[in-house]
């Protein structure tokens, strides 16, 4: 459904991302960030679904081209490690929302494992965002925390996740909650990485219905429908 695409980064140059678009109508937009193992199909995925709900996607290609296999692991860790999320989100994922901003009205972001704690940061720094929807992931505490967070903030976590732990999620909400911030923090009987329906010993149905279903009515909510 999706094709791929390329934009301008904020700070010169293109980048490649995977770009899908709803029909006929003109609706609000949003940015999907990969987990750990680059772009694969299930990330189009979700830009294919979020399209036929409306919302013009784009999964900005934080590795350049590179996508990791499910199974070696010790590749992914190693692609994370190299990454620079501050350049990642102020250039790349900065520069996706402002490009979808020239034609919607509202810009929201979403993002899964380490596309999550991409999430959070971009749910404090990057000014043009609407909202923001993290999927089990968290940034560093000295990186982000609850306070610097702009933007409503829906999240959505599993309580087998040995990454980014319930005490994790439950510190993190403390600080959203003692400032103030708008925000949805959903716990569910399940382990990291529950949405990806491509990773068989980790997918949960139910759950993942049932997330997607709330991710929904929270875009809605602060984006608006489609036209």
């Amino acid at each position: 459904m999706g094709v791929m695409t390329s934009f301008p980064g904020m700070r010169g140059g293109t980048v490649q991302g995977y770009f899908s678009q709803p029909g006929h109508a003109k609706g609000p937009a949003v940015v999907v960030i990969q987990e750990w193992w680059g772009v694969q199909g299930q990330i189009k995925g979700v830009c294919d679904r979020l399209a036929l709900m409306g919302f013009t996607a784009l999964a900005p290609d934080l590795y350049g081209g590179k996508v990791i296999p499910y199974h070696d692991e010790a590749a992914a860790s190693a692609a994370v490690s190299s990454l620079d999320f501050k350049a990642a989100v102020e250039d790349v994922v900065r520069g996706a929302v402002v490009h979808l901003k020239k034609s919607a009205s509202k810009v929201g972001l979403m993002g899964f494992c380490m596309g999550g704690a991409v999430a959070v940061i971009g749910a404090a720094r990057i000014r043009e965002l609407d909202t923001a929807v993290s999927f089990y992931g968290l940034p560093p505490a000295n990186v982000v925390s609850g306070k610097d967070v702009r933007v409503p903030l829906q999240g959505h976590f599993a309580s087998e996740d040995h990454s980014v732990t319930p005490e994790k999620v439950d510190a993190f909400e403390t600080e959203l909650k003692d400032a103030g911030r708008k925000y949805e923090f959903y716990r569910y009987q399940a382990h990291h990485a529950f949405m990806n329906e491509d990773r068989k010993a980790v997918h949960d149905p139910k759950a993942a219905a049932l997330a997607w279903d709330r991710t929904l009515a929270w875009l809605r909510r602060y984006l608006g429908v489609a036209l």
